[in-house]
């Protein structure tokens, strides 16, 4: 998924901050580490999240695409469901389902992927733990009638793909509305959020690739 939330938008620029001004993530704006610590505690309480969302993908001299997408989630589990292919995982195993292949690759679940990717759709709600990446409050402005807030993620290695991660949040219900990565091959990834059920109903079963849903796919089980 590009590690699930690869992604992109437009900021309006109040304020700025320079990665030459940190070093560390202790270095990390406090009233940022505040707000991501509350949005953490309001999505872990949910049983379950269903998320509707669009991914806008941006590359250097090519035309922009995107894709429309949907997330089941409960706790380490989930299911992404995007246009040709399906990620599931029931916290031990990921099934990955490539439709035009007709192949669902099988492997462990990582426990905690490289820090700076979204390899989860819980791993981006650790974001600011993370030690490689510093991050601050960069922005507050009124947007669709709501005060809409915007945390920056820079890393602090020269060697990152990443220039920097940008989340935007509604201040108030404290839901993501948008995640945008900046890749510094100047590759643009953009995810929007269209619709948040908290606490939707889920099958157990869904949070396992069956054979059934694919009766003539070549399995390849990579688990260790």
């Amino acid at each position: 998924m590009h590690k699930l939330f690869f992604l992109s938008f437009f900021s309006i620029v109040s304020v700025s901050i320079s990665a030459q001004n940190f070093t560390t993530n202790q270095d990390s704006d406090p009233m940022a580490r505040a707000v991501l610590e509350n949005m953490r505690q309001k999505y872990d309480g949910y049983n379950s999240l269903q998320a509707n969302f669009v991914l806008e993908i941006e590359y250097p001299e090519q035309p922009a695409s995107s894709e429309n997408g949907i997330l089941l989630q409960q706790g380490e589990k989930y299911r992404l469901s995007l246009e040709g292919r399906t990620i599931v995982s029931d916290g031990e195993s990921v099934w990955m389902y490539i439709e035009k292949n007709k192949e669902v690759q099988i492997n462990d679940a990582e426990e905690d992927g490289e820090e700076g990717t979204i390899s989860s759709p819980k791993a981006l709600l650790r974001a600011y733990t993370w030690e490689n990446y510093i991050y601050a409050l960069v922005n507050e402005f009124a947007e669709n009638g709501r005060v809409i807030q915007q945390i920056e993620f820079k890393p602090t290695s020269r060697y990152s793909d990443y220039s920097k991660i940008r989340l935007t949040l509604d201040k108030k219900t404290l839901e993501i509305v948008r995640i945008k990565s900046f890749g510094k091959d100047g590759s643009r990834f953009t995810l929007t959020i269209d619709k948040l059920l908290p606490n939707a109903s889920v099958d157990a079963s869904t949070f396992i690739f069956s054979k059934k849903e694919c009766s003539d796919c070549h399995f390849e089980d990579l688990r260790i």
